[in-house]
C-alpha cells in the first residue's frame, strides 16, 4: 500500500484530492476503478520545522525560559 500527503482542493461544491502519477503506477490504478480511501487530517506545523506538532491550547503553558 502506497501513501502520500495531498492538499484538498475545492472543485465545484466538493473537495478533490489527487493521486500522484508515481502512486498510480505503483498501485496499477486505472481510471474508473473503485478505491478505498482513508482520511486523516494532519496537524499544522511551524513552517516544517516542528512537523506534526499540534498548536498550543489555552490550558497549556509554554516555558520559554527552560
Amino acid at each position: 500500500m502506497a501513501m502520500t500527503v495531498q492538499y484538498a482542493r475545492k472543485v465545484g461544491g466538493s473537495l478533490m484530492v489527487r493521486i500522484p502519477k508515481d502512486i498510480v503506477e505503483i498501485e496499477q490504478i486505472d481510471e474508473g476503478e473503485t478505491l478505498q480511501v482513508e482520511i486523516r487530517k494532519l496537524k499544522k506545523d511551524c513552517f516544517g520545522i516542528l512537523s506534526g506538532l499540534k498548536p498550543f491550547t489555552k490550558t497549556e503553558k509554554l516555558d520559554i525560559h527552560g
